[in-house]
């Protein structure tokens, strides 16, 4: 059964970097759309960056410049990586792919738009890892 698992993360303090790592197992990662979300404390899950179609790439406003996605299709994987990190940075991160378009679309609008995300809006969900920024 296709699921997507992240990896990485961890605990940095203001101005470090950290990384996450997005597997995806049982389909071609290549077939699918991924996004990246966060639901920082008493806040909605957001999308962060989106990776969709043959290269689209989008990000919230608020990472833009610090955070690049990217993805390597020979490895099912695609990445987070994260730079001068801040502490409103701080929340759990989310990978989350999808093969339908239309949906796909909607992925990359959430982000650009800094919308919230349901944790059943898009295909597969992995469980989330915490990056911590301290001060």
């Amino acid at each position: 059964q296709a699921h997507v698992a992240e990896s990485g993360g961890g605990s940095v303090q203001t101005g470090g970097s950290l990384k996450l790592v997005c597997t995806v197992f049982g389909v071609s990662s290549s077939d699918l759309c991924i996004g990246w979300f966060r639901q920082r404390p008493g806040k909605e899950r957001e999308g962060v960056a989106s990776f969709v179609g043959g290269g689209t790439i989008s990000y919230a406003d608020s990472v833009k410049g610090r955070f690049t996605i990217s993805r390597d299709p020979a490895k099912n994987t695609a990445y987070l990586e994260m730079n001068n990190l801040k502490p409103e940075d701080t929340g759990m991160y989310y990978c989350a792919a999808e093969s339908r378009f239309p949906e796909c679309i909607r992925m990359q609008t959430t982000v650009i738009v800094g919308a919230s995300a349901s944790a059943t809006e898009f295909q597969f969900w992995g469980q989330g890892k915490l990056v911590s920024v301290s001060s």
